[in-house]
This record gives structure tokens, sequence and C-alpha cells, in this order.
């Protein structure tokens, strides 16, 4: 067994556990997952051979008992070093047969009961396998291939205390790097270069990778928060805006910072101010038993109060996990309920003229008592500035 596995080896027996009950209320015969975030989070395995999409890998989580994995002979050694009932290989690369022929003999072994196996078909997966080697898998087995993304979703979207900590220690990290952004980001300095020396700052603080960096700026706001830092050179009166996505040991802290290049604007400060009164009405309002819609109507209350023109991305905030987003969505149409042990993003964000949006985003947790508990360092009311 690895000595280096992030969790104990009861925090994975907890989680088959809860899964397997609930595919048992779902009444599947077998999981089967090939995503690198479902493998980690039943294993403990994590491996740059990911990044290869020559070989999938496949790991069987039964009704009952230790779960299968099913990987190209490459993988068996580390893999017997996990959290794996058993390991099953075949010599990958084969293209003619890559583990296909195995994983459904292994599957048709043990799907006997409800006549359903369950796949990544649903809400935020995708398989990690050629469309075609599922088909031809469908075909060889002898039940049905469904949708298992409830069964997962139920489980990973609560999170062990293990977890949120690991949550946490991320967006300390983060939140200290946030901070000393002024120190190397000035005038004339370009995106790229600002996120580039964040990056390598949250990587000397402690971070395990920051696989996630968006940058943008322009006069009083800017016009999209996914892309990478350009050649743009920062101007007297930006305002700069970067995200980051850094994780410990595979979990994800997601959240942003606003910073005010010079002599901002005297909208662009109102609008912060607004924006960052509705990331604290959305922490006030994230509690237990609190419908994510409802959470987004409180903090789209604010914002329209202050002139919102509108907002193109569409929601307010998401989950947080192994994936840098999860569910759910803090959006109009996601009836989900807050829980204990949800970790979500606070993520408020408004376009107040054509092309100048300014965004906030804090990540909490629900704890026990059915409050949220800040796992970041809360922004300042007023922007850092940056001269």
């Amino acid at each position: 067994m690895m000595t280096s596995l992030p969790f104990p080896v009861s925090e994975f027996d907890a989680r088959l556990e809860r899964t397997q009950a609930s595919m048992c209320k779902a009444q599947l015969d077998a999981l089967v997952l090939t995503t690198p975030a479902n493998f980690r989070y039943f294993t403990g395995l994590d491996s740059q051979f990911w990044e290869s999409p020559t070989r999938p890998w496949f790991l069987v989580i039964p009704a009952s008992g230790p779960t299968i994995a099913i990987v190209p002979s490459i993988a068996e050694v580390v893999v017997n070093q996990c959290v794996a009932g058993s390991v099953e290989t075949w010599p990958s690369p084969r293209p003619e047969d890559e583990g296909v022929s195995l994983l459904a003999s292994v599957v048709n072994d043990r799907a006997r009961r409800f006549g359903k196996v369950g796949f990544e078909l649903g809400r935020e997966f995708a398989l990690r396998m050629p469309v075609l080697d599922f088909l031809r898998l469908r075909d060889l087995l002898t039940s049905e291939a469904v949708d298992g993304s409830p069964c997962i979703w139920e489980v990973r979207n609560i999170k062990s205390r293990a977890e949120i900590e690991k949550i946490r220690q991320a967006g300390q990290i983060v939140s200290r790097s946030f901070a000393s952004v002024p120190e190397f980001a000035k005038l004339g300095v370009t995106e790229a270069q600002a996120s580039r020396d964040l990056t390598v700052d949250i990587l000397l603080r402690g971070a395990h990778t920051v696989p996630y960096v968006a940058c943008a700026s322009g006069p009083g706001g800017y016009d999209q928060i996914i892309a990478r830092g350009s050649r743009r050179e920062l101007r007297d009166g930006d305002v700069l805006i970067i995200d980051v996505g850094a994780t410990i040991d595979g979990y994800f802290c997601d959240f942003d910072r606003n910073y005010a290049v010079g002599k901002i604007s005297d909208d662009a400060r109102r609008v912060h101010d607004a924006v960052w009164v509705a990331t604290e009405v959305g922490i006030n309002t994230a509690r237990a038993g609190t419908k994510v819609r409802d959470l987004w109507k409180a903090m789209m209350e604010v914002l329209e109060g202050a002139g919102m023109r509108g907002n193109n991305v569409g929601r307010l905030g998401h989950g947080l996990g192994l994936q840098v987003t999860e569910p759910p969505s803090n959006s109009v149409a996601d009836e989900a309920v807050l829980q204990p042990g949800m970790v979500i993003t606070i993520e408020p964000g408004m376009e107040y003229e054509p092309g100048k949006m300014i965004v906030h985003e804090e990540n909490i947790t629900i704890t026990e008592d059915g409050f949220a508990d800040v796992l970041t360092v809360r922004a300042p009311r007023e922007m850092w500035a940056i001269n």
C-alpha cells in the first residue's frame, strides 16, 4: 500500500460503502468509471499518465465487495499500490481491443441481479474511452448500460472533513498569493506575465498543481473571465481579474481577485462594491436546506439593484472538489438543496456597460451546524491597488 495516500484507507472504504448503498437504491449491479477524478476518488491514485489518451483505465464498482481495476499493464504496479480490491490488466496499446472484452467479462460476471450497469453518462461527466469502444462494450454486455452519474454525485457532493480541509488548504495558499500580486504586477506588465508570476508564487507556497489560471483586464472592467492572460499591458484605469484553480492532493480551490490599476473610474468602484456585497449576501444566505436557486435569487437582487445589464456567465457559482466545477449550479434552474458537507463557490458578477463586467468569487462549505464556513480569505471590500 502506498504511504503517500492522501487519506486513510478507512476514508476510501466509507466512500465505497456509501456508493454501493446508492447503487442499491438505483438497482445497479455495477458502476464502470473511466475519468481521472472518479478513479482518484475511489483509489487515491494520482498519475500524470492520464495526460496520454492512448490507453483507457476502468474501475468497476460492484454492488457489493471490493472494486476491480482494469488497467493497461503499464499501470499494474502503481494501481496495486493504491486502494483497489483487485487489478486485471491487458497489454496496451492494442487498438483492436483496448480492454473492452476484459471489461465486458468482468462486468458480466457481476451483473446478474437487476440487469443494469451504470456509466458516467450524465451531468458534468464524459467517458474517457473512445465512443466506438463504448458502443462495442454495450453490445457485449448482458445488462443494460444506463446513467450512473446520480449515484456518483450523491456521494461526491458531500465532502468529508478531510476533503474539506484539502480545499481549505488550497484556498488559504492562493489567498496569500493573491495578496502579493501588487508586489510584482505593475503598470506596463502584461496579463500573461502577472499570471505566470502568480502561478510560481502559488507553487512556492505549497500548492501541488495550478491547472487553471484565467486573467483579463480592461478600462473599468473586462469582457471575459475564462481565457489565459494575454500580451495586453496593464494601463492606468484598468481593472485586472485573475481567477485561479489550484489543488492540494487533487482538490481544487477556485476563486478570483480584482485589482485597481492606477486610478479607476467611480463606476468601476461602485460596481465592485455591489459585487462584493452580493458575495456577502450569498455567503449569509447559504444555509443547509436552502435551494441554490434561492441563493441565486438573493445575489441577483443585489446585482439588479446596482444596475446590472447582464451576466453571460450563466450562473453565480457552482460545486467544487476534485473537479474545478461540480454540481450544483447556482442558477434559477437548479433545484439542488444545500446540505452539510457541500462545498460551493459564491460567484456573483455583472456587466454594467457593454463589454465591461466585474466578477467576484469565494469558496464556502456548509457546516454540520448548517451555516457557511468561508474556506478562502475573504477579499477586502476595496480592490487592491496596482501602481
